[in-house]
């Protein structure tokens, strides 16, 4: 009959219910247990499964630990362990504790643990009225470990603990020695725990402290009869766990035997003993006691993780988070090191934890489990309550123990499994994009085959065409898309996702890991290269070498396996001559032949013509199968050498070489080249001799020069800038076409386009004085300038500050470059203050990389007029423009000083704050999304409110904070938590020297010292030069004035001669010969220079128009060549002052010295910084006003205030000057469609800015005065009265509008003008850059002598009926009295019909009109004479 389940006396009279239909009562179906019943019923929830399991495990037995399978009963070890953590954790509860005594004896299946230190009090409990040892060891859910505020580092806390051990066993006898109340206890409980005797109490000494727990394992629940092997060699291990945990202060009996372990290291040895067994080599230790309550040991595992660890004495034999915390410091240490030697083996942590065994002995405080029988730790890290940091001691000992050996050669291995996953294979046909495939490509004579690979499609046409001369049976063209990886530094998955490598292994059929003596099982028996004859198509070169030398080093000493296609760079066309048949074509493969061949060419250079083939594409089909045809002059074959070739090409491509690569670039000569001639070339010369080209032009183009600070994609925009004059602005996207031009620009136009954008970048953190202006929107301070427009937006031109940097005198002293055969920008520019300290520059080439911080161009100045003095430099610091926080000097080391650079903030109150800068180069976009990504430890947002203020220009960020954040973020540190510092290093700054080597400079003064004597040097021959050229123009003078003086006196005749005698006679005379310049040898050959070059500022001067006459070439075309005008008494007087006025000049220079003009360049260049700073304000002042209208209206809108009624608008009142501005703008026929003006541009001279067509100053006309105007104006009469009702009028003959009339002042001798002087031949200088568009009114008086005539244009038929209507409208006739001044004078108002058909008329301005003491050539032309 089953037992009746246990009933509440509530229940015990309440009637029973029928039955159920199922056969079960109620009762029976759902039924309620007490504590005690529900453990035996379910024993699984509080000790484990009661059930035989079999486990790897480590046990004890024949004195040593061994790893082998256990069967056992998770149960039965559980009920055994809890017994064995009470003794243990007593050692927590009484220090003084010095001995655990275990007994297991099988033969009487009886287990009984002994440890000493305190007993158990041995008094009755108050609440519960028995004894705590009985309500300890006899009744459940009782514990000491309850007190959570209580941090206790010992195993027990739920209360189960000892009871489930009593519960569990058929005799359970606790014994105890209280010595403190002198009383010894000792109480048996049978039967499950169901049955107690009463306790036992004698008396005790006061030095007698145990305690002793004796149980006999309720075998039967645990279907077992005695306790088996396996069961005792698990039990015994884990005593010697107690005595590893407790340490050498604690006497560890096993049976009556010590334990022979006395430390945590003894028992680490116990399992390393055992595993060194099977292990050639034994396993490395290493050991540190971290503090009182951390032991860690490390040693290896080979291929999975292993942990052997304690909390509080307790093995969680599954680990936990103190193992995860200690672990995951070791493998982090480890990931760092492997990855740094092996780039490409992407280790993680979990890869790292495999081939690691670590052992921990922890003790934490109130620790939390998984589950009752405690396996798992689950406690966080930050309860642990304490800190296990692993000393940098053990982490390298880690590091050093093989850990990161067995790692790299892991990875190898897995990244060589991943490779073959691309392999090739020999077949006779591959179905490969763009392939032309060789139609014996992969069958029996696959060794006879070649495959050419192009650089791009062009080439792949190019090679097709030329597939013509020798066939498609052995041939077959792949086109590469760009650059070829770098292998040997890529990643697995990146070479194997990288689709150009997994085709060429297709295409050729190459495996991995095969080493190749010959090609026979490859689809192709040789490679051709086929790139451009660049230093890109060089670098191609070297990736693909480089790609067969890191996988298959073997290919390449196969003979004739790899072999390139040259073709010619340049080539020179003359036509046939005489006899000759054909055209005689030179083709020439290296510059340094073509150079060669230049230079031979001296005074023989007519009738050539020059081709640059920089590309493939530029070859015509026609040419590539010529090259084919004569294949073997275009074929170059590698050859490997010695073990040089393949140390040559790890120089070159792996990073390990960074060192020796500096060195082999540093030792670069100019002039270095591969003699194309040679047949064979070895790898070491193809990297020592081609390549090396290519990674110095990489470096120059990443780090600037000391001298300009440019890099050449900068040099080549400022050239272009400076010779277009771009003082007009132009759009971006045409400008860089312009200088892709005009400057042999051969990389994207993306790319400088956005050079140029970064060159007229001004925001705070860009450039301190930008060269080229930002008309547009260029970037912005909210995302660093990627904001910028597109360059087909936007429009720049040369800033003011460009040319005061750069003067135009320095100009002909640079070293100018040629390439493509045009004359493209200087080596370097010579500014007048280093500019790579104004703006500052970073890039990073090949060895090298670089970042130099932008520097106060003021401070510059005034180091510079210290040197200049003679005195010592001041130390510079960082500036940058419109920055408004802290730059401050944080550390100084022998290479550079550390710069901490600081932003604004202001705490308002204890919940607001304000941000109203950033660090530099900190960008407020980014910045916002940091601030909106602040979260609290639970993950609520930090901050409660961003209001943002600021401008594309200033930072204004108003911030709301809780008062306890606002108190967690002072603690921290208000710069730390938002991160408003930054730091820069002046230890990285690498620059080119003035000879072309890279150099490291320590400081800025050491920069501009150097600078500084360059500087000078170029100004003695700035000096010598001007001198030079203004001796010559004296010369010039003096040889005009004497052959005017003789053609004038007859002396010299010149009517009617041959030009060779005339020229003979002048020489014998004693004129100076002035030979024209000799063109470059690049001008010299024909062809070679564009010759549809537009004018430009750097254009020298043109010869005059009748110099075409004469014979080319003639010394003396300076003096046949002026104009007859030039023989009157009055070209003379003015060549003679112009004479004198240049001797005062030429001697006024000599005595100048090349520090004062240094010290001219630098006032200019303050007063420029004068007007940039004033802007600058002007602009901080307006957006400050913007600002605060914004706040004060967002304030206005937060208080709920209705807007204020917008009053209507007053009338706008328009003074004279704006009404005379806004007519003639109407009014002007320059201004309207039908009436085009055109205005012939001046050379070399700047345009004015555009503006409105108002009047000038009266003083400002007079270099475009005409004199007949006023004798017009007389003959009729027009009357003074009339000046007051002036106005403006359109000179368009379809207008009706009045015309005003200005009249010049006479001489002030009351004579009438003179008729001017002939014109002086014209000086390029300041001057030329005021010459304005022609006005159309002139109001006010010209008090100067010259004076403006205003006529009826020679071109307009009808200009004289507008003079006859306003002659008919004057009331009153006034005549212009001598010595009288000019007045405006007007007439009324006349409507006429309008004319039908008119011609549409356009007035040309000349140079002569435009330009000061300049003749107009229709002066001598009748007024009423017609030009159509």
């Amino acid at each position: 009959m089953a037992a009746k389940p246990l009933q509440s006396s509530n229940n015990a009279n309440v009637a029973k219910p029928p039955a159920s239909k199922a056969g079960k009562t109620i009762e029976e179906m759902y039924q309620k247990k007490s504590q005690l019943e529900h453990i035996l019923l379910r024993p699984d929830t509080y000790i484990g499964s009661i059930e035989k399991h079999t486990q790897t495990l480590w046990v004890y037995e024949n004195d040593e630990m061994v790893y082998r399978p256990v069967t056992y009963v998770p149960g039965l070890y559980k009920i055994f362990d809890e017994i064995l953590v009470n003794a243990a954790d007593n050692k927590q509860r009484d220090p003084s504790m010095d001995s655990v005594k275990v007994v297991i004896d099988v033969e009487h299946s009886l287990i009984s643990v002994c440890n000493s230190g305190d007993g158990v009090p041995v008094e009755i409990h108050q609440e519960e009225g028995v004894y705590v040892p009985e309500m300890i060891f006899g009744h459940l859910l009782t514990s000491s470990n309850y007190n959570d505020n209580e941090k206790k580092t010992t195993g027990g806390r739920n209360g189960y603990g000892a009871k489930l051990t009593n519960i569990f066993s058929t005799e359970f006898t606790i014994e105890t020695a209280d010595g403190k109340r002198q009383k010894k206890y000792k109480q048996v409980f049978e039967n499950n725990m169901g049955k107690k005797s009463e306790p036992v109490i004698t008396k005790c000494t006061k030095k007698e402290n145990w305690t002793k727990v004796t149980f006999r394992p309720d075998l039967g629940k645990f279907s077992m009869t005695s306790l088996e092997d396996d069961v005792v060699a698990l039990m015994s291990k884990r005593v010697f766990d107690i005595a590893g945990c407790l340490g050498k202060t604690v006497k560890v009996e096993l049976n009556g035997v010590q334990v022979p372990v006395k430390s945590f290291s003894d028992y680490v040895n116990l399992y390393l003993s055992a595993a060194n067994k099977s292990r050639p080599e034994p396993l490395p230790r290493m050991v540190e006691k971290v503090n009182d309550r951390w032991e860690v040991c490390v040693s290896l595992s080979e291929g999975q993780f292993q942990q052997v660890s304690f909390v509080n004495s307790i093995a969680t034999i599954k680990g936990g988070t103190h193992v995860d915390y200690v672990t995951s410091q070791i493998t982090n240490y480890i990931v760092g090191i492997v990855n740094k030697k092996n780039k490409n083996a992407n280790v993680k942590a979990h890869n790292v934890k495999n081939h690691l065994w670590v052992f921990v002995n922890a003790l934490i405080d109130n620790p939390a489990f998984d589950s009752q029988t405690k396996e798992t730790l689950t406690l966080r890290q930050t309860s642990f309550g304490s800190k296990c940091e692993l000393s940098e001691d053990i982490l390298k000992k880690v590091a050093k123990s093989g850990v990161v050996e067995n790692l790299l050669s892991w990875a190898t291995f897995k990244q060589s499994k991943e490779l073959t996953k691309t392999d090739g294979t020999k077949t006779g046909r591959v179905m490969v994009e763009k392939l032309e495939d060789a139609n014996e490509a992969g069958g029996k004579n696959s060794n006879k085959c070649t495959l050419i690979l192009t650089e791009g499609d062009s080439a792949k046409a190019l090679a097709m065409a030329g597939l013509v001369k020798v066939g498609r049976d052995h041939y077959g063209v792949f086109p590469l898309r760009g650059k070829l990886l770098n292998v040997r530094e890529a990643s697995t998955s990146q070479i194997t996702n990288n689709k150009e490598i997994e085709n060429i292994k297709k295409i050729l059929g190459l495996k991995q890991h095969v080493k190749y003596e010959n090609v026979n099982s490859l689809r192709y028996g040789s490679l051709m290269i086929m790139t451009d004859q660049d230093h890109d198509g060089s670098h191609i070169k070297g990736l693909l070498i480089n790609f067969i030398h890191s996988f298959w080093p073997s290919l390449l000493k196969v003979k004739s396996f790899l072999v390139e296609f040259i073709t010619p760079i340049v080539k020179a066309t003359r036509k046939k001559r005489g006899n000759e048949k054909e055209d005689t074509v030179l083709s020439f493969y290296s510059m340094p032949e073509y150079e060669e061949w230049k230079e031979s060419l001296r005074g023989n250079a007519t009738g050539w013509t020059i081709k640059y083939y920089k590309g493939l594409g530029t070859s015509t089909s026609k040419e590539g199968r010529e090259y084919f045809e004569k294949l073997d002059i275009h074929k170059k074959d590698f050859v490997w050498e010695n073990d040089q070739d393949g140390e040559a090409i790890e120089l070159a491509f792996s990073k390990k070489k960074i060192e020796a690569r500096k060195s082999w670039l540093l030792k670069f000569e100019p002039g270095t080249h591969l003699d194309q001639k040679e047949k064979k070339i070895t790898y070491s010369d193809f990297v020592n001799k081609e390549l090396i080209l290519f990674s110095m032009a990489d470096l120059q183009r990443s780090i600037p020069s000391v001298v300009d600070g440019l890099k050449p994609g900068q040099r080549k925009i400022l050239f272009c800038a400076f010779k277009r004059n771009l003082i007009k602005e132009a759009k971006v996207a045409q400008f860089s076409g312009y200088v892709s031009e005009h400057s042999a620009y051969h990389h994207g136009e993306q790319s400088l386009a956005g050079t140029i954008v970064g060159m007229a970048q001004d925001y705070v953190g860009s450039n301190n004085i930008n060269l080229l202006r930002p008309n547009g929107q260029f970037g912005t301070r909210s995302s660093g300038g990627k904001d910028a427009a597109s360059p087909r937006y936007i429009f720049t031109a040369l800033s003011p500050a460009a040319r005061v940097l750069f003067p135009k005198d320095d100009d002909v002293l640079l070293n100018y470059l040629y390439e493509d055969g045009q004359k493209i920008e200087p080596t370097w520019y010579m500014p007048i203050i280093p500019t790579v300290l104004v703006n500052g520059s970073e890039g990073i080439g090949t060895g090298w990389s670089t970042f130099i911080p932008n520097y106060n161009p003021r401070d510059i100045v005034a180091n510079v007029r210290r040197l200049l003095n003679g005195e010592s430099l001041v130390p510079m610091d960082p500036w940058y423009r419109g920055f408004q926080g802290t730059i401050e000097k944080t550390a100084s080391k022998e290479g550079g000083s550390t710069y901490t650079i600081t932003g604004v903030y202001e705490e308002i109150d204890e919940t607001n704050l304000y941000i109203t800068e950033l660090p530099v180069r900190k960008w407020t976009d980014e910045y916002r999304d940091f601030l909106m990504g602040m979260k609290t430890d639970s993950g609520a947002p930090f901050i409660e409110k961003i209001d943002v203020y600021h401008s594309e220009k200033s930072v204004d960020f108003r911030l709301t904070l809780s008062e306890a954040n606002m108190m967690m973020a002072r603690q921290e540190g208000i710069l730390k938590k938002f991160k408003l510092t930054t730091t820069v290093a002046t230890t990285n700054m690498h620059l080119f020297a003035q000879n072309g080597v890279i150099k490291k400079y320590a400081t800025p003064e050491e920069i501009l010292e150097e600078f500084f004597d360059l500087r000078l040097q170029y100004y003695e021959k700035r000096k010598k030069v001007m001198l030079e050229n203004l001796e010559e123009e004296l010369l010039k003078l003096d040889n005009k004035l004497k052959f005017i003086l003789g053609v004038v006196s007859g002396e010299i005749k010149v009517n009617n001669r041959k030009k060779a005698d005339l020229v003979q006679e002048l020489r014998q005379r004693g004129f100076t010969p002035f030979p024209k310049k000799a063109k470059p040898v690049e001008a010299a050959v024909a062809g070679a220079i564009d010759a549809t070059e537009e004018e430009s500022e750097e254009s020298s001067e043109a010869p005059p128009a009748t110099s075409s006459m004469f014979v080319s070439g003639s010394d003396y075309d300076y003096l046949l060549a002026m104009a007859i005008s030039s023989l009157t008494l009055e070209k003379v007087e003015e060549l003679s002052a112009q004479r004198d006025k240049m001797k005062e000049e030429v001697e006024e220079l000599k005595k100048t010295t090349r520090e004062s003009l240094w010290l001219k360049d630098l006032d200019s260049l303050e007063k420029e910084l004068d007007n940039i700073d004033a802007h600058d304000e002007e602009e901080r002042i307006k957006a400050a006003e913007d600002a605060k209208k914004d706040k004060a209206g967002g304030g206005a809108a937060k208080k709920g205030r209705k807007p204020a009624a917008r009053k209507p608008p007053a009338p706008k009142k328009t003074t004279k000057k704006e009404s005379e501005t806004a007519e003639a703008s109407t009014n002007s026929a320059m201004d309207t469609e039908s009436n085009v003006v055109e205005v012939v541009k001046p050379k070399g001279r700047q345009a004015a800015k555009k503006k409105a067509p108002v009047a000038p100053p009266a003083a400002e006309v007079d270099d475009d005065v005409m004199l007949d105007l006023a004798e017009r104006i007389k003959q009729y009469n027009i009357s003074k009265e009339t000046t007051e009702t002036s106005k403006p009028i359109s000179l368009d003959d379809d207008s009706d509008e009045d015309v005003v009339v200005v009249e010049a002042a006479p001489a002030k001798g009351g004579r009438k003008p003179a008729a001017k002087p002939p014109a002086a031949p014209r000086k390029r200088g300041p001057a030329a850059s005021k010459k304005q568009a022609p006005v159309v009114e002139v109001v006010g008086v010209s008090p100067v002598k010259k004076v403006r005539k205003m006529r009826s244009s020679p071109f307009n038929k009808k200009s004289g009926s507008v003079m006859a209507r306003l002659a008919t409208t004057s009331n009153n006739n006034t005549e212009v009295e001598e010595g009288g001044s000019s007045e405006s004078v007007v007439a009324e108002k006349i409507a006429r019909p309008l004319r039908a058909n008119r011609k549409q008329m356009r007035y040309v301005l000349s140079d002569s009109e435009s330009e000061s003491g300049n003749d107009s050539e229709f002066e001598e032309i009748e007024d009423d004479e017609d030009f159509e």
